[in-house]
């Protein structure tokens, strides 16, 4: 089972952060999920649409000007990178899951992806792009048919993992509140991977793996492995 780095090593370091980013990549993360707002014509790394829980800063993200959150505090003096930034940092040294969050995002973030590509060394594989908002990603994968989409959901559906197979998503993401067997078990039948947000705990996880989910979103990915097991897929191979 796949260990996913939750915002970076969040639990380690300020989320979503550089910082975050550097100790998921010295603890081995063979993959790591990230927030991407838009702020004029640029994607910035970011969970909330709101400023409070992250810096010392106020106010909406998408309302905010680069230069205004370059000045902001977003936790043991870090700083709100750009996704450029953390993609140079990264520098295909592990695979990515990138979450759309802000209006406008899917936009920018495609031709970032071909010139991630094309300047720092990243292959197709490396990419999955997850969102709650379903018509964005069936617009960035009409604008990239070759990138991998993740559906994510909060709920148990009615008819279970039908949206993301009718979306053409490559997986979906659930709450682990939601991780029902027959929601899984649904999922997997359609042939979509599963991949389920955000576990820290170790009955939590063993669960999962029995019941054959594909990946988990962790806090604290060092602990994570050590209760399942050290995953050594190498870049490209996340997301398999």
């Amino acid at each position: 089972m796949l260990v996913i780095a939750h915002r970076g090593a969040s639990g380690l370091a300020p989320e979503n952060t550089l910082a975050a980013m550097e100790k998921a990549l010295e603890l081995g993360a063979c993959a790591i999920e990230l927030d991407v707002h838009r702020v004029e014509q640029e994607l910035v790394v970011i969970h909330d649409r709101w400023l409070q829980r992250h810096t010392d800063g106020h106010g909406l993200v998408h309302q905010s000007t680069l230069a205004h959150l370059a000045g902001l505090d977003a936790g043991n003096g870090e700083r709100v990178p750009t996704l450029w930034q953390v993609l140079e940092l990264i520098a295909g040294r592990c695979d990515l899951n990138i979450e759309l969050k802000g209006r406008g995002t899917g936009e920018l973030l495609a031709p970032m992806l071909e010139r991630a590509i094309a300047e720092l060394g990243y292959s197709r594989e490396q990419f999955l792009v997850s969102s709650f908002n379903h018509p964005q990603l069936a617009r960035i994968k009409a604008s990239l048919p070759w990138l991998k989409i993740g559906a994510l959901t909060t709920s148990c559906p009615l008819n279970y993992a039908r949206f993301a197979d009718e979306l053409g998503a490559f997986s979906v993401h659930m709450d682990v509140n939601f991780a029902e067997p027959e929601f899984i078990s649904d999922a997997k039948r359609r042939g979509l991977r599963v991949y389920v947000f955000t576990v820290d705990e170790a009955e939590d996880i063993l669960e999962l793996q029995l019941l054959g989910v594909d990946g988990v979103f962790c806090n604290w990915p060092d602990k994570a492995r050590s209760i399942i097991g050290n995953d050594q897929r190498g870049p490209g191979e996340a997301w398999q």
